[in-house]
């Protein structure tokens, strides 16, 4: 002991006095008032007070019964210097946080490890992504972005030193304590990485602290159960482990802490803690490297350092090796009076004393405390967890994503046509957000079973399967390996189809597989959060491109940086407000907008969707099918579309003749359909009738025709309850209409008088008219037609016409409770009259879909006639198309499409670009598209039910506020 105090002696002689030059902690600005307040502090305080602002305590704010009371009794009793908070909610903390310092004579320093942020995601996902996942990202503007704010948070929390980054470079894959916590293992990566992250949270005012000194990154031991051994030379050590430290403290790192390890080229004296050694904290971090910043013990009641016995032995050594901070002793109160007692035997100097304590002040006056002020309670969660966070998160995973294999360019999926694909979750974590970001894209099927047998049988129907494997992503240390079991059946499953494997683990986890030979895809998503399962998902399907760097190696296959971009076939992407320029706050008004609409009757269910640059970044379920309140409306509830159906079907079959010259907006209808040669619609144009331009009447009531005398139903002599030879045209459940009849309907509008005046009347004739031709052209009832054309290659899986041939009917809310031509509740079936005596099949109503798939086809048009890697038509087309021919005889509309108010009043708000086009619905749809704000919008409803003279959605003109409401959110 005698030798051990003689040391102390000597190592305290040597202490150089706080240089202002290159010290971190230090504002260079108001360094002559910085003085002045350290000075004027240190002068004044008592030996015990600055012995205790050595110390910070930690605690548990999670627990309400923490050890509130032995911090209170450290702060009041000992003049603890700060308190280190870990694993609680905000507004715990913030509030034991005033408390504290509230007690303090000298206001407390707050430390935290925060090292992906301090919020909690709705999804139980901390605020930011862990660091190997922040090391796959090539663009560190990111990164820096990601430290900033989180230097935000810990400011809005009251706290002033986050210990954080870890520069840690994991080269041991088996490493139990770093792993996800560092950024991998290249050392210029996470050197980069880590300054980024350091800069943009220092320059939020919080001191950054790189950890844990001198390189805790290849272990295979806990440090918080053992002391880990760092037995390498000192020449692998300068160019590995230290490597960012150097490049850090050059660029003017505020602290440091020092691990609990064992460095024997280091430090000589066997197991002994670098955080306690003098060659490793002084002589090589303060001389060799020239560090003026804060110096932090590791926790200094770690298992390990077995030559101290007597309570604050381990923390006289750990000062008097040069570290200013001791964090978290095993007795606070013990070891601060044997520091004294060191103190008053000239074993601590009060040069050495001096040296720390001031610092320590300089810090305090650095983050603020100079003129402290309490942390305010009022919206703090709100401030901690802000939308822009959101943002932030989906940019980081975006860019991390990343390929590693990509055989015969498997990624990404390309020809949905006729694609069956299954999805199998391995693993002991949800998957389903993965699963549900899938299907909005493709027909995937979640295929389960108890065996491999089982499942090599079941996954034989399938063209591709998915297999996700999902991890905890409640911290970086929980298991991320395959069992053995899932290895054997990943192997065979590979062999006997064609496989795509997303990992959302450690990337480690691949270092279990023993091959990758028969699997087509692999990717790398790193974390099981849910954006980073529904962005995984994006990529799969061509949304999103594959961005990302493999941070680690993975043996021979997966070397370091393995990266393979892939390329965006544009089909619509699926993120936060905020990326594309839309505040989600003012966006949120639609939510008391429809809400409003169910409350006053307008409808009894509705869906809301808002896309902008090619992303979806609104999409809400409201209300019931009926207002029974039974079956809630979800995403895969479809509704009858009616009018929608003119520019979602028909339409695009027209623009596709055009663009091939087939048809010309020039061709007369008795071109198209000889059969109108002798008609008063011989010379009509197709740029006429699709400009309700041409004098057709609005409609003609076909099905009145088919009364009987008493106009009490319909006539036995047109329709049966059963179906039969003759009468085989389903209208509705058990009600079947002579097919001879359908004739009967084409014979009256060929037949039909034209409007006297040549002025503009919306009319729905001319669609019963491209439905006969097309069904002509292509040989094929429309309802092939449109799948095999436009809706299976879009990935449109909801939209069709006979709904019920392929949902469930509580898929579909019904559209009209009909007491006398149906005699039913119409549900399922087409709520337009003429368009059921077609069998529920006409290009001017029958499509039934959700706002997914609307927004699909609305986003299609958007980009000019391209979507998911297929062009559907050439880009003047659409051009063609949405000109208003004839806005100088006052026709607002373009060829199919509707377009923006002339006038006062009209289908839009009149917020929309005049370029803008859509299309609404009687049965309470609406689907626009803005070419200049990259925006669409999509409502659904059916406020036609039970009655179809419900006109308080019209009147109200709630779908027009609805968009009012999406371009005031528009922040650029």
């Amino acid at each position: 002991m005698k030798n051990f105090l003689l040391a102390c002696i000597l190592i305290s002689i040597y202490f150089p006095a706080l240089a202002q030059e290159n010290n971190p902690l230090i504002l260079k600005k108001d360094f002559q008032n910085q003085r002045k307040w350290v000075d004027s502090i240190y002068e004044n305080m008592t030996l015990e007070e600055k012995m205790g602002q050595l110390f910070m305590a930690d605690i548990f704010s999670s627990d309400p019964k923490a050890n509130t009371d032995k911090i209170k009794d450290l702060i009041t009793n000992y003049h603890l210097g700060g308190v280190i908070f870990s694993k609680g909610g905000p507004v715990r903390q913030a509030k034991l946080n005033n408390e504290f310092q509230s007690l303090a004579k000298i206001p407390l320093m707050i430390g935290m490890d925060a090292e992906w942020g301090l919020a909690m995601r709705l999804d139980s996902t901390y605020a930011f992504p862990w660091n190997m996942t922040l090391g796959a990202i090539t663009d560190n503007k990111i990164v820096e972005k990601i430290g900033k704010r989180i230097g935000e948070q810990s400011k809005r929390l009251g706290v002033h030193i986050n210990f954080a980054p870890v520069v840690d470079i994991n080269t041991n894959p088996r490493n139990p304590i770093i792993g996800n916590r560092s950024f991998g293992e290249d050392r210029d990566n996470v050197t980069e990485k880590a300054l980024a992250f350091m800069k943009g949270m220092q320059s939020a005012g919080i001191m950054g602290s790189a950890k844990h000194f001198p390189g805790h990154g290849d272990t295979e031991t806990d440090s918080h159960k053992t002391l880990p051994t760092v037995d390498f030379s000192r020449e692998r050590l300068d160019t590995l482990e230290l490597y960012p430290y150097k490049k850090l403290i050059s660029q003017g790192l505020n602290s440091v802490m020092v691990a609990h390890l064992n460095v024997p080229a280091l430090e000589p004296q066997l197991n002994y803690p670098s955080s306690l050694s003098t060659k490793i904290v002084t002589d090589l971090l303060k001389k060799e490297m020239g560090f003026n910043g804060l110096i932090f013990t590791d926790a200094l009641n770690m298992k390990g350092a077995s030559n101290f016995k007597k309570p604050g032995e381990i923390e006289l050594a750990a000062f008097l090796a040069g570290n200013d901070v001791l964090l978290i002793s095993e007795d606070v109160p013990k070891a601060m009076e044997f520091l004294i007692n060191s103190y008053n035997e000239k074993v601590i100097t009060e040069k050495r004393l001096a040296y720390s304590v001031k610092k320590i002040l300089y810090a305090k006056y650095k983050v603020g405390l100079n003129h402290y002020q309490p942390v305010k309670i009022p919206y703090l969660f709100e401030d901690l967890n802000s939308v822009n966070d959101d943002a932030l998160y989906e940019e980081a995973i975006d860019n991390a994503l990343t390929v590693l294999k990509n055989n015969r360019a498997i990624l990404p999926i390309k020809d949905l046509q006729k694609k069956k694909i299954a999805y199998v979750n391995f693993g002991d974590d949800s998957g389903e957000d993965f699963l549900n970001e899938l299907k909005k894209y493709g027909n995937v099927e979640w295929v389960k079973a108890n065996s491999l047998d089982d499942y090599i049988q079941k996954l034989k129907e399938y063209n591709y399967v998915i297999i996700g494997f999902h991890k905890s992503n409640e911290n970086p240390w929980k298991k991320f390996e395959f069992s053995q079991n899932e290895l054997v059946w990943l192997y065979e499953i590979a062999r006997t189809n064609t496989v795509i494997l997303d990992v959302f683990a450690r990337p480690y986890a691949m270092l279990d597989l023993k091959t990758t030979a028969n699997f087509e895809g692999i990717i790398m998503s790193y974390q099981n959060s849910k954006i980073s399962q529904q962005l995984s998902a994006q990529l799969i399907f061509g949304a999103r491109e594959a961005k990302g760097k493999l941070p680690v190696s993975l043996g021979e296959d997966f070397p370091l940086n393995t990266f393979l971009q892939t390329k965006s076939l544009r089909r619509l992407q699926y993120g936060t407000p905020e990326s594309v320029g839309v505040n989600s706050y003012k966006l949120n008004k639609i939510d008391s907008l429809v809400n409003r609409g169910l409350r006053e009757g307008m409808f009894p269910g509705a869906q809301v969707l808002v896309a902008r640059k090619g992303k979806i970044i609104y999409q809400k379920n409201f209300g019931y099918n009926e207002y029974d309140k039974k079956i809630a409306i979800t995403d895969t509830t479809i509704y009858d579309l009616a009018s929608m159906t003119k520019i979602l079907a028909a339409l695009p079959l027209v623009m596709q003749l055009v663009d091939k010259k087939e048809l010309s907006l020039n061709t007369k209808l008795s071109e198209m359909l000889p059969e109108y040669k002798n008609s008063n619609k011989a010379d009509v144009t197709l740029k006429q009738m699709l400009s309700h331009y041409a004098r057709f009447k609005a409609w003609i009531p076909f099905y009145r025709h088919t009364y009987n005398e008493a106009k009490t139903g319909v006539s036995s002599k047109y329709y049966s309850d059963i179906p039969g030879k003759d009468f085989n045209v389903e209208v509705a459940k058990n009600l079947y209409m002579r097919r001879d009849y359908i004739d009967t309907i084409y014979k009256d509008i060929r037949e039909s008088d034209l409007n006297s005046r040549l002025e503009y009347k919306y009319s729905d004739l001319p669609y019963y008219i491209l439905k006969k031709y097309l069904e002509q052209k292509f040989g094929k009832p429309l309802e092939i037609i449109v799948q095999e054309n436009l809706y299976e290659s879009l990935g449109a899986n909801y939209t069709l016409y006979h709904p019920l041939n392929k949902f469930s009917i509580d898929n579909i809310p019904p559209t009209e409770q009909d007491d006398v031509f149906r005699k039913q509740k119409v549900q399922g079936y087409v709520n337009d009259q003429g368009a059921a005596m077609l069998g529920g099949v006409s290009g001017h109503a029958g499509l039934f879909s959700n706002s997914n798939d609307v927004a699909k086809i609305m986003q299609m048009y958007l980009w000019k006639g391209f979507y998911g890697g297929k062009r559907y038509f050439n880009p003047e087309i659409l051009d063609l198309f949405n000109t208003c021919f004839y806005c100088d005889k006052n026709v607002r509309r373009g060829v199919g499409f509707d377009k923006p108010q002339l006038g006062t009043s009209g289908p839009t708000c009149g917020c929309v670009s005049m370029t803008s086009f859509g299309h609404s619905g009687f049965t309470g749809t609406f689907g626009w598209a803005d070419p200049e704000e990259e925006v669409v919008y999509v409502f659904l409803s059916n406020r036609t039910f039970p009655d179809p003279e419900n006109r308080k959605l019209i009147k109200s003109d709630l779908r027009s506020k609805i968009q009012e409401a999406i371009y005031e959110a528009i922040d650029y």
